[in-house]
């Protein structure tokens, strides 16, 4: 049986840029885990994820505001808060902490292989 080294989600940030960071942790059959690093980045005006599977997000580091198809007020989000967001919802990221880092924890449920999403910066 073979052993993952040692990891810790908040060190070894990348610089801010003008992406967001993206860094699978452990994708396997199914489900796939990710960290995203924000430094004030937010969803392109107009535009909405529509995913084809589950996604369940938690804030680590930082603060979000996320936008939910169907809820009348966007989500403020801090260290600890945590999303489910089903396939189907469409949603956005109305801003990210500008000051500072904002680390997510992503779980993509069922996703297909492909995700569409460009290749960005990682860690």
């Amino acid at each position: 049986m073979s052993t993952q080294p040692l990891g810790n989600l908040l060190s070894a940030l990348p610089e801010p840029s003008s992406l967001e960071s993206f860094q699978d942790i452990i994708s396997r059959s199914g489900c796939r885990i990710e960290r995203i690093v924000s430094w004030g980045h937010a969803s392109p005006p107009g535009f909405w994820y529509d995913q084809d599977w589950d996604e369940w997000v938690l804030i680590l580091h930082g603060r979000a505001v996320l936008a939910i198809e169907g809820f009348p007020d966007a989500r403020q989000l801090q260290p600890g808060d945590h999303c489910m967001i089903p396939a189907g919802t469409r949603h956005r990221v109305e801003s990210t902490d500008a000051g500072g880092p904002t680390v997510w924890l992503a779980i993509h449920f069922d996703e297909p292989t492909d995700t569409g999403r460009p290749s960005s910066d990682s860690p």
